[in-house]
């Protein structure tokens, strides 16, 4: 398979790695596209990169043309749905990480105990509520953020498989899930499959999850291949067991993106 992976994070904002490393290992790897995608800036975060993004730029500037003849370089990012919106890269992820009660912002990809907390404080402890909200506010995240890509779309479900927390099997998680992807279809943004958690040992399969990899295969959407690598050594993670679920999910072909657009190759 080609490698491209246009999610990653470096020491601008979470990242374990510089973006010159993150290069390296991506070119010993064989990739043909590298791109970068650090978090916009969300006030009073640490995880996101610093309001001015100026530094950010330049470095991806630098690195594209130094390496020009070995791997294709992309500027991106991901854009945090409750951020201000940042404007001039290639391309965008839209991502929520973050559920809004009142003013408060509840994050969804912390920790498990901070999220329960969360859910208990704002949400009267009701899991299935705070999914639905969730869902909500993620069908909006194109019109919002103007994403050519949705990521980690069921990022909620970071922590499920080691802790329960969500139900989603109830008909009102399954409601709102369905209905976030019927909004975002349209939009003919990319949905992301994402294998950051599996890389983490967090999940057993990528963010979708099947059940939604299977709706979205079912309305015409499309799918691009993405690692959220925040370590250069799981750039690929996951990868070919990835492209095997998409085939059993009813996708023939994958996205990606060039510095004139979106193409797709067949699986």
């Amino acid at each position: 398979m080609i490698l491209r992976n246009y999610h990653t994070h470096t020491t601008f904002c979470d990242g374990k790695d510089t973006a010159e490393e993150m290069v390296l290992s991506a070119i010993e790897k064989g990739f043909q596209t590298l791109g970068f995608s650090g978090h916009s800036p969300l006030e009073g975060e640490d995880w996101c990169m610093q309001p001015d993004t100026g530094a950010y730029r330049a470095e991806i500037a630098r690195l594209k043309e130094k390496y020009k003849d070995k791997i294709e370089i992309l500027c991106g990012i991901e854009q945090d749905y409750y951020s201000e919106p940042e404007q001039g890269y290639d391309y965008i992820i839209g991502s929520v990480h973050c559920v809004k009660a009142g003013e408060i912002l509840i994050a969804v990809d912390d920790t498990a105990e901070a999220l329960i907390n969360g859910i208990n404080e704002h949400f009267g402890g009701d899991a299935t509520a705070f999914a639905c909200e969730y869902f909500r506010t993620l069908s909006d995240v194109v019109n919002k953020t103007g994403a050519q890509i949705i990521g980690h779309f069921d990022l909620i479900e970071k922590f499920s498989e080691k802790v329960n927390i969500f139900a989603p099997e109830h008909p009102m998680y399954i409601e709102a899930a369905k209905d976030a992807i019927d909004k975002l279809i349209p939009t003919r943004a990319l949905f992301e499959v994402n294998t950051g958690a599996m890389a983490r040992g967090l999940r057993t399969c990528p963010y979708p999850a099947k059940q939604w990899l299977e709706y979205i295969s079912q309305k015409g959407g499309d799918v691009i291949l993405n690692s959220d690598c925040h370590d250069k050594r799981y750039l690929d993670h996951g990868f070919e067991e990835c492209i095997q679920l998409l085939k059993a999910c009813g996708f023939s072909r994958i996205a990606y993106l060039t510095k004139d657009g979106t193409d797709y190759t067949k699986i």
